[in-house]
């Protein structure tokens, strides 16, 4: 109860560390109240899309400003609709019915199995499928001391499986946003810290399972999770991390596992958690350890302009110029496409949402949230040429769940031709061949995955791909990578490992194509002529140049020796 002659402070509202004033609190509630019949997704686009509120990719914050807008409906600022589906407790206890199912007879312990687990041993450490998500938790809230809990923003689960069984969990989310020992080592103020948050990355939860305890095992598996975690990250979000945090309870343990692992202790928290929309003290200290993921971490931390500053990261897309009906036109590809989904309850035709996805594709997209959100962008008339029965946009689930569903390979293989001729690959157009091993694709017995595929220069565009059994292969599937695709007249690059006479001779002969080629080392013979030929060149063009009595040109050809890069 206030007293007599005290005023009422005004309502202090904040999203994502800045203060909005009353006139952008009043047009928030302009696009709610004018936003009738709409879900709480479309409004917190459009919210995002009045004020500019991106992710780090460049997306927009629909998670985020949909989470304040619920804040604001709390504290009776605006009126949302009613959510469509029942929120948290149900998925809950479905979690704990599962933890309780798990070992019905009994913990299984380490004992007996502490055998080396070194260079005879097979760890994997990859994300969880969507299917495992369920007993990633159960197992979570079993066997972990503070039991499983829900992920703060952007965030990755992982397991562990050392020779096929499965020996750890690990769990990556949001970084806290008030860490004085981290901040004080970053060098951070507050403008930079909001503009370079997203870059950071908590260790939300380790638990090695009691069956997998063995030394030395936890630091094998952080530094496995460690190496491929920003890579991980820019595929799901579109963005890298540069530094990893977790909070380690001294009381409880020793943080021997990330000492072990190369993390740098900088310092204790205060004793103080958050709790709900608010802090209480615990009076428990936690230790702060942080891991650098690259080189010049700071530097690139204490940068002042952040990602997030990004104004877009869609080209535009014309899609009334795209040929997609008619013979041979996007529509016919896709139709073939086989759809595996039962027909009831089925909202987008197969060839609707693969359209959307591959011109979301042309446009830059790189993940399913950013196929979702080039979509969401478009008008209805665009959505409806693309497809759509309703005019509506799929969504990130929806894409998701079909692509776990088709053959990739074969919708590559049947679509590569059509997006090579929308990204105009004409005389004089760039193509690079290029072999890469997918980082992360190995799965116990099973090596990584080896990929050689044709990008268009410029765009990056994957326009064919062909799996390969190893490197040496590379050679005898450039071929079958090129059979289906129209390149007459384009440059065809490729690296040294392809520089090969059959290679050249299909370029140029069957596929009426150009070709520049790397020459290195491992065609001597053809370096030293190519070496010859310039110094050959050059000792004429000085000839000439003393016969007619001019002064020597500096440069006018390449250096006569090899370039020893």
């Amino acid at each position: 109860m206030k007293r007599q002659g005290q005023t009422e402070e005004p309502l202090r509202v904040g999203f994502r560390g800045s203060a909005l004033e009353e006139r952008q609190l009043t047009r928030i509630r302009a696009i709610v109240e004018s936003g009738l019949g709409r879900t709480r997704q479309d409004l917190a686009r459009e919210v995002c899309r009045a004020f500019r509120w991106r992710r780090a990719n460049g997306t927009w914050a629909v998670r985020s400003a949909r989470e304040f807008l619920i804040r604001l409906e709390e504290v009776g600022l605006v009126r949302l609709p009613a959510p469509r589906r029942a929120q948290g407790r149900p998925r809950r206890e479905k979690v704990e019915t599962a933890a309780a199912a798990l070992c019905p007879g009994g913990v299984p312990t380490a004992a007996g199995r502490s055998a080396p687990h070194g260079a005879g041993s097979t760890l994997v450490v990859r994300p969880v499928r969507a299917d495992e998500v369920r007993d990633w938790r159960a197992h979570m809230e079993r066997f972990h001391y503070l039991g499983d809990t829900a992920l703060v923003g952007e965030s990755l689960r992982y397991v562990a499986h050392l020779d096929g069984e499965l020996v750890a969990l690990l769990s990556w989310g949001a970084a806290s946003l008030c860490n004085a020992p981290r901040d004080r080592y970053v060098g951070w103020d507050e403008a930079t810290k909001k503009a370079n948050l997203d870059r950071v990355v908590n260790n939300a939860r380790f638990l090695i399972l009691p069956w997998g305890r063995r030394p030395h095992l936890a630091s094998r598996v952080l530094a496995a999770n460690l190496r491929r975690l920003s890579r991980d990250w820019e595929e799901v979000y579109g963005h890298r991390v540069v530094l990893a945090e977790t909070f380690v309870d001294t009381a409880r343990f020793r943080g021997t596992c990330y000492r072990a692992s190369n993390w740098i202790l900088v310092g204790k928290t205060t004793g103080w958690s958050k709790s709900g929309k608010s802090y209480r003290f615990h009076g428990q200290p936690k230790a702060v350890w942080l891991y650098p993921l690259g080189r010049n971490v700071k530097e690139r931390l204490c940068t002042a302009a952040g990602a997030c500053t990004r104004k877009g990261v869609f080209m535009v897309i014309d899609v009334e110029k795209l040929p997609l009906a008619g013979q041979g036109g996007l529509f016919e590809i896709l139709r073939a496409v086989p759809d595996s989904r039962k027909r009831r309850g089925v909202r987008h035709k197969i060839e609707s949402l693969l359209a959307t996805a591959i011109c979301a594709v042309l446009a830059g997209a790189r993940s399913f949230t950013a196929m979702a959100e080039w979509a969401s962008e478009q008008s209805k008339e665009t959505l409806l040429r693309l497809g759509s029965k309703r005019g509506k946009a799929p969504s990130e689930r929806t894409y998701r769940r079909l692509f776990d569903r088709i053959d990739v390979e074969d919708l590559d293989r049947r679509t590569g031709g059509w997006i090579a001729e929308q990204q105009r690959l004409q005389a004089g157009a760039g193509l690079a061949l290029d072999g890469k091993t997918a980082r992360g694709s190995s799965d116990g017995d099973q090596p990584a995955r080896h990929l050689l595929s044709a990008i268009v220069h410029g765009s990056g565009t994957v326009v064919a791909q062909v799996a390969v059994e190893s490197k040496t292969n590379e050679i005898t599937q450039v071929a079958p990578l090129l059979e289906g695709l129209s390149i007459e007249g384009v440059v065809v690059t490729a690296d040294a490992l392809l520089t090969q006479r059959e290679i050249a001779r299909h370029v140029v002969e069957d596929k009426h194509a150009d070709y520049v080629f790397t020459v290195k080392d491992n065609q001597p013979t053809l370096r030293q002529d190519i070496a010859d030929l310039f110094v050959a060149q050059e000792q004429e063009a000085k000839r000439g140049q003393q016969a007619r009595k001019e002064p020597p040109e500096r440069e006018a050809f390449p250096p006569s020796s090899p370039d020893r890069r």
